[in-house]
């Protein structure tokens, strides 16, 4: 095989204290960044951890570090990342390395919890089926946050996290954010004051990371300034 039909390829191996470890790969038409990944385990290195699911951009679970960039490697073709036949593949930032790219989640998932991530109601399936306009301005501001699939690629874009591992992130607040404007969760003063104590909604510098990288190209940096309205409003009227 010619050299320029070899990709070279860097992937982190090892915990924490790991370090990268160079591979070379075929380069094929249509490739996906994941596809070389799993080259690497099945024909070089079968000691490779790595997690993926679905490969068609539903799971998020591929979700990666592609040459310094937060990506789903499923949804990624190579030709769009490595013109100069280059891949440096690394686990998501700001999340503990379990083993090579595989990293371990639950510190996003506490954040969820603490933010309040969870429906309240005291409806009971008794009660008349809930009706929610689909114009009311709450419902249309739920929308535009309430198709997060918690890949944690804005977690691993964002700079906050990085700095101040106590902030919430963006996909917590997002969600905190979709939860205040639903209609039928009745506890709105439970996910604000939850998202307006240390390391919450106001700790965001708006550096927008996470609009820049979100595979589902919503806008998390939008909903956070809005729970920064909300919660200053329920300050002004001493209800926090």
């Amino acid at each position: 095989m010619a050299e320029t039909d070899m990709l070279e390829v860097s992937i982190w191996r090892g915990n924490e204290a790991g370090d990268f470890v160079g591979y070379r790969v075929p380069r094929h038409d249509n490739q996906t960044v994941l596809d070389v990944v799993t080259h690497v385990q099945r024909h070089i290195d079968p000691s490779l951890s790595y997690r993926f699911a679905c490969r068609v951009g539903v799971c998020g679970s591929c979700a990666m570090s592609v040459n310094g960039v937060p990506r789903w490697t499923c949804r990624t073709h190579v030709r769009r990342v490595a013109s100069d036949l280059r891949l440096r593949i690394a686990p998501l930032r700001n999340l503990p390395v379990i083993k090579d790219l595989a990293v371990d989640m639950r510190p996003f998932f506490v954040k969820w919890r603490r933010a309040r991530g969870y429906f309240i109601s005291t409806a009971t399936r008794e009660d008349a089926f809930a009706r929610v306009r689909p114009d009311s301005p709450r419902r249309r501001q739920a929308d535009q946050g309430i198709e997060c699939i918690n890949c944690a690629v804005c977690y691993a874009a964002c700079d906050v996290v990085a700095w101040k591992p106590d902030y919430l992130g963006p996909a917590a607040l997002n969600r905190a954010w979709t939860l205040v404007n639903d209609e039928r969760d009745e506890h709105r003063d439970l996910h604000l004051h939850a998202v307006a104590a240390e390391g919450g909604c106001l700790s965001c510098h708006s550096q927008q990371g996470c609009l820049k990288h979100c595979p589902m190209g919503l806008n998390p940096a939008a909903g956070i300034a809005g729970l920064k309205r909300a919660v200053s409003g329920a300050l002004l009227r001493g209800e926090l």
